[in-house]
């Protein structure tokens, strides 16, 4: 009995102070577990952020994937290519996980099955849009002008249309990119009764 009695008392001094060898091994897995997290995070993180990624279902493959090569963002004489995330995803880090963690409901609408076929997908474009359209609108275009910065346009080399505008409602912040350009990379939804339409 005293023995179990001492065994005890030893073992709660080696709780209630640990010994600097015990705190430099938690100390050491512990960093070098919060790299190995960190490192695999960013590797799916990226991984999730190519456009080989984002075509991976037969739904992006068939239907938008198709309709954005047919758009200069896809080809285009100087050779430069905006993919899928480079629209849709930030680049800030802050604002990429937010946007990650909001598409992940993409994925329910994969197991769902929601736009697994053409006609669903068709049936479901203007409310896909409308909701791009609005997080772009809220977020001032912010993936646009990664590319298109209105500090560098040329106007004289614009039409005179596109000059007006950048030059006006561009300029005063009373427009976005997105309320003029949509349906730049993807096939237009039945547009009744949106504005400028």
């Amino acid at each position: 009995m005293a023995e179990k009695k001492s065994l005890l008392k030893r073992l709660w001094r080696v709780f209630r102070s640990p010994s600097k060898v015990a705190v430099g091994v938690v100390l050491v897995f512990g960093f070098f577990g919060g790299v190995i997290f960190w490192g695999g995070f960013n590797t799916a993180l990226e991984v999730t952020n190519t456009e080989q990624f984002c075509i991976g279902c037969h739904e992006m493959q068939d239907n938008v994937y198709q309709e954005y090569r047919d758009t200069i963002h896809y080809a285009n004489r100087s050779g430069v290519r905006a993919s899928c995330p480079d629209c849709h995803v930030p680049h800030e880090w802050t604002h990429k996980i937010v946007r990650k963690i909001a598409a992940s409901k993409e994925v329910w609408g994969k197991i769902t099955g929601i736009i697994d076929t053409p006609e669903k997908f068709e049936a479901h474009r203007r409310h896909m849009a409308e909701r791009e359209w609005q997080r772009m609108k809220e977020t001032d275009s912010r993936e646009c002008r990664n590319c298109h910065n209105f500090d560098y346009m040329d106007f004289s080399v614009q039409g005179s249309r596109a000059a007006g505008a950048h030059s006006t409602s561009l300029a005063s912040g009373e427009k976005t990119c997105i309320d003029c350009h949509k349906g730049i990379a993807h096939q237009l939804p039945n547009m009744r009764g949106v504005e400028g339409f």
